[in-house]
């Protein structure tokens, strides 16, 4: 199982919910987590926010989940 869809699963989310959470098409959500496809920096970052994780988790360079400190602007 992906990171990607782990977390999700962790967190009771439908692939609908990420969608309605991130922007990211259903179908292109299903395809990145089933490793279809690749995910953009800008999806990856959308991803990271809305599983409450980091960027670096995602990617598989940490086994560390919990998020980085956000910054309160933007």
């Amino acid at each position: 199982m992906t990171r990607l869809k782990e977390l999700r699963k962790e967190k009771g989310y439908t692939q609908i919910k990420i969608q309605m959470m991130t922007g990211i098409d259903q179908s292109d959500y299903s395809k990145i987590e089933n490793e279809k496809r690749y995910y953009t920096f800008e999806q990856c970052r959308k991803l990271a926010i809305a599983l409450d994780t980091s960027m670096d988790y995602l990617a598989g360079l940490t086994d560390d989940k919990r998020p980085y400190p956000r910054s309160l602007t933007k």
